[in-house]
């Protein structure tokens, strides 16, 4: 299944047993922009704190709180503008996840921590924290192993650059760190259509699903370009696969479930 469904009708139907649901999501620090002006007018929300903020978060929490492993890039990893909280942690325990886990990317200091994480009802075996090349820095991917042997589940979490040229660099050297996975699933947000990605970069030398053309992330409001990528080996069995309509940032979430138990 491949579509955009509100978050009710996604989770409406039973889980099937030895499944696991997945969702990628780029939360923009808990700013809800619902149009283009939206971006000048709350740009100070990128830099100082507000109350509305939390009620961003606590909804945020309540959209994850009924997946098993979830993804998500421009968090805050405690500074200034989120008021020194982790927001990752924060919407961990808010959504009652045992395990979670995140990677600054970009320090600024007191100012701002640029952060991608991961939040999971397993723990992780083994986790990975990559530097990304780029002429700028401030992209990191993470790379963690579930279970082991046949059953290993490894998931990459990643947020790529802006410029095509940078992407490739920072593609190859993500297939690179995950060459060896039987079982693959790379979460994020690519800066990038699916056609693109899996035909003129390196992950067309991995075996993934094809990606659907028409799962339209960004902007929220109107989405009209599929940038927010849930990537799976071909080996594994996809159930479905959905863009949430459910608004609270400027990029929309992508939620899959997979056949798989770890």
């Amino acid at each position: 299944m491949t579509e955009r469904v509100t978050l009710r009708e996604f989770v409406a139907a039973p889980k099937a047993a030895g499944s696991l649901r997945l969702l990628t999501f780029n939360m923009q620090v808990g700013i809800q922009t619902r149009a283009y002006h939206h971006y000048l007018l709350r740009s100070w929300q990128h830099l100082l704190p507000f109350k509305a903020r939390h009620l961003a978060l606590d909804a945020i929490a309540d959209l994850v709180s009924h997946f098993d492993i979830v993804a998500l890039q421009e968090a805050d990893g405690g500074s200034w503008r989120s008021a020194k909280e982790n927001q990752v942690e924060y919407i961990a325990q808010q959504a009652n996840f045992p395990y979670w886990y995140h990677q600054v990317n970009r320090n600024l200091g007191q100012l701002a921590q640029h952060a991608n994480g991961l939040l999971s009802r397993m723990a992780a075996k083994h986790v990975e924290k990559h530097t990304l090349p780029g002429v700028l820095p401030g992209r990191g991917v993470m790379v963690f192993r579930f279970g082991s042997g046949d059953h290993e589940l490894v998931i990459a979490v990643t947020h790529l650059a802006l410029d095509r040229r940078t992407q490739q660099n920072q593609i190859a050297y993500l297939v690179d760190a995950v060459s060896d996975a039987k079982h693959l699933v790379i979460m994020g947000d690519l800066n990038q259509e699916a056609e693109w990605l899996l035909q003129h970069s390196a992950l067309q030398t991995l075996s993934l699903h094809p990606i659907a053309p028409h799962l339209s992330t960004y902007p929220s409001w109107r989405p009209n370009r599929a940038i927010d990528h849930i990537l799976i080996s071909n080996n594994l069995e996809l159930g479905r696969i959905a863009v949430i309509d459910h608004p609270l940032s400027d990029h929309l979430p992508v939620a899959a479930e997979i056949n798989f138990a770890i």
